[in-house]
């Protein structure tokens, strides 16, 4: 059944013949009144029957109900084919996945790998991160979680990986994450504030703000960023929060999807022991 088809029968219509000396089948609304077009219809512009029964807004409608089908059609096209380009470059990437310096929550062993290419400043992995956490913690032998920085809102997002990092080094790092994440909206403006928030944030998070200030000036935050950036440019990621399970990408941005993909693979894994 073609479009067309489709949306005229959802919305009502029937194919009868109404031309009859011509056997001509039109479309018209199925309202039960008789037919207006006789044999000598047949005689006339073909048009006659189809303009007797479909009025102008009406047949707006049908165009819109088309327009709307192709529309979502087209979508599901492009979707896919982002999803097997992202699985393409995952595969050959593979090697840039996850790196040696990369920031690692849960069993740093575990064989259940989430990779998050994660922007601190990003209000979606803001919202995303409770739902990360619950996964975690549903299977902590079995999961871990990877993050690479992606600074997609450049000096923003760079002055937090730099706290970040500064807090690895000292052992506080998932407790200013947390911090920096639950106050991101207070630091994440680029008001003359907005760094001594985070730094305050930070400080309450337990950091040592002498220390992190050291690890800042030397530089080694922003070498981990250039690699981290390198490896997304790879990739091929383009928006925050992305994820991979296992190498393999989330086909939506949905934090149930992304726990259906997390639980296909740790099946598997405990299938496998």
């Amino acid at each position: 059944m073609n479009l067309v088809r489709w949306a005229l029968l959802s919305h009502g219509w029937s194919r009868q013949v109404l031309c009859t000396g011509s056997e001509k089948q039109v479309w018209r609304p199925d309202d039960g009144e008789p037919d207006r077009c006789n044999a000598a219809a047949s005689k006339v512009d073909p048009q006659c029957c189809l303009g007797s029964f479909m009025t102008r807004r009406q047949i707006v409608l049908l165009v819109a109900l088309v327009a709307m089908a192709v529309s979502a059609v087209v979508v599901f096209l492009y979707q896919r084919h982002s999803f097997q380009t992202a699985a393409a470059l995952a595969s050959e990437q593979a090697g840039a996945m996850v790196r040696p310096h990369s920031p690692i929550i849960g069993n740093p062993r575990a064989p259940v790998t989430i990779v998050e290419f994660f922007d601190p400043a990003c209000e979606a992995c803001k919202a995303f991160h409770p739902r990360v956490k619950q996964i975690l913690n549903a299977y902590p032998r079995e999961t871990r979680l990877v993050i690479r920085y992606t600074p997609f809102h450049k000096e923003v997002s760079v002055r937090a990986v730099r706290i970040l990092e500064a807090a690895r080094a000292q052992g506080k790092f998932e407790a200013t994450l947390d911090a920096l994440i639950d106050g991101q909206r207070a630091w994440a403006g680029r008001d003359p504030d907005a760094l001594a928030r985070a730094w305050a944030m930070a400080q309450s998070a337990g950091l040592d703000l002498l220390l992190a200030e050291k690890h800042v000036a030397s530089g080694s935050a922003d070498a981990l960023l250039a690699q981290d950036v390198a490896d997304l440019q790879a990739i091929g990621v383009r928006a925050t929060p992305t994820f991979f399970v296992n190498g393999r990408p989330l086909p939506s941005t949905d934090p149930d999807v992304l726990l259906e993909l997390v639980r296909s693979e740790v099946e598997r894994a405990r299938e496998t022991r």
